[in-house]
């Protein structure tokens, strides 16, 4: 059976779609049977939708807007 920490290791290659049959049955088996492992994988799913929905290049006002939050850091603290 498949470990937490071989799961974790291979969790990019399942969401790439890049295992073979054998290699996605274990991991299903293994996600049926623990629920962190699915949590994982949800966040996993998550943050991967996140990154694709970024766009390609920074927005222009990128940089004043990084200036607004570390002044508002600053003036919290």
């Amino acid at each position: 059976m498949l470990t937490c920490k071989e799961l974790v290791a291979r969790s990019s290659d399942l969401l790439d779609d890049q295992l073979s049959f054998r290699e996605r049955l274990a991991m299903r088996r293994h996600l049926v049977l623990c629920r962190n492992c699915r949590r994982f994988i949800r966040q996993m799913k998550l943050a991967q939708a996140v990154v694709r929905q970024m766009p390609d290049e920074p927005p222009a006002d990128a940089d004043d807007l990084a200036e607004r939050l570390a002044r508002a850091r600053r003036d919290a603290h």
